[in-house]
């Protein structure tokens, strides 16, 4: 009597689908994701993202639409949920649903560029509420200028003063550098690093580039520094290759001064107290303790608009939530589009919940 094979266990199918994602196999992959969830005990929101991908390496984007957004409702901390949600809607021209699943990934995977080049996309594919033929007034005024013979005037040269101001202090092991650009967007920020050198670079479309790049004061750990673009400056971090020695300058000098780092918190000082440390720039001395206070002060109190006040305030209470507030801020903002937040799983758990669009605004209603 022959032995009955084994029912494989949603572990094993979960890696054969893998194995078939690999091999470019996308509708075997699709299959085995199936089966897996089939197999499985309880909805896994791991396998649904996963099967989404697959649809979408088939072009079948409304199943991925569907299976991204059961995935983000399970587990509304999946960036990669969201992630495919917003892809899969992209292809099928539901820019609303889109834009809402890109910045609920945004705001759990604030470093994640492919959610900032998704929006891009977005804005350069959504429909425009209204198209008008813009007359650009100075090209008017210089045709009606020639045709009249006059000879226009130059524009003066810019001067020589760099767009934005910039700072650093150190630390042990690091040098924070800050450039104080306010409302830059992420995708037009680029950062460099190099044994001894480092490249910021700001490109907005119609304005005039910045460019940061100094020889720097010592050598640091290229794959250990990091940057981050926040809402009113870059904040990039300089990992040092001599820990424990303090930079008297930002770049390079002929004769550098070395001195030694400030003492760790709590230890004793000369006079026998804790002091905060003083770090030298090429101002000179400064408090760093109120310019700390002016920049979050300048944080908290900035106005945003669009998407972006939107983004922010997605991301400042869910940083504070519990699962299921999570859960009911993530289902409320896909499912209406971005329109409802809401932090009661009582309320929304249970229902669909429609969109409900500013006083003046057309509603548009999208169908997986």
């Amino acid at each position: 009597m022959a032995t009955p094979t084994p029912t494989p266990t949603p572990s094993e199918l979960e890696s054969k689908a893998r194995d078939a994602f690999v091999d470019d196999d996308f509708a075997l992959a699709a299959a085995l994701y199936t089966q897996a969830i089939a197999a499985a005990g309880s909805p896994s929101a791991a396998l649904y993202a996963d099967r989404a991908q697959a649809y979408i390496k088939m072009g079948d984007f409304a199943a991925a639409a569907t299976d991204a957004a059961l995935a983000a409702e399970l587990d509304p901390a999946m960036p990669r949920a969201h992630l495919r949600r917003a892809h899969a809607c992209i292809k099928l021209e539901q820019y609303d649903a889109a834009r809402a699943a890109a910045m609920a990934g945004a705001a759990l995977a604030p470093g994640d560029a492919r959610f900032a080049q998704l929006m891009k996309e977005i804005d350069a594919a959504a429909p425009k509420p209204m198209e008008t033929e813009i007359v650009d007034a100075t090209a008017l005024m210089e045709t009606e200028a020639s045709a009249a013979g006059v000879v226009p005037v130059p524009s003066p040269a810019p001067t020589g003063k760099p767009k934005y101001r910039h700072d650093y202090y150190n630390s042990a092991a690091e040098v924070v550098l800050t450039v104080f650009a306010k409302g830059v967007a992420a995708e037009h920020v680029a950062v460099e690093f190099g044994e001894q050198m480092l490249s910021v670079s700001v490109e907005v479309p119609g304005e005039a580039p910045y460019h940061l790049q100094p020889r720097l004061f010592g050598k640091i750990v290229p794959d250990k520094c990091r940057f981050a673009v926040l809402s009113t400056k870059i904040e990039v971090r300089l990992a040092k290759a001599q820990p424990g020695i303090t930079w008297t300058s930002l770049e390079f000098t002929n004769k550098p001064t070395f001195i030694a780092a400030a003492p760790p918190s709590g230890s004793s000082s000369s006079t026998g107290g804790a002091q905060r440390p003083c770090y030298p720039s090429s101002k000179g001395r400064k408090d760093w303790d109120k310019i700390e206070a002016e920049v979050k002060k300048a944080e908290k109190e900035e106005k945003l608009d669009g998407d972006a006040a939107a983004n922010k305030l997605f991301r400042d209470i869910y940083s504070n939530a519990d699962d299921e507030m999570r859960r009911a801020m993530t289902k409320s903002f896909q499912e209406s589009n971005g329109t409802v937040l809401s932090t009661s799983w009582k309320d929304v758990g249970s229902k669909k919940i429609e969109p409900s669009p500013p006083e003046g605004m057309d509603l548009r209603k999208w169908e997986y």
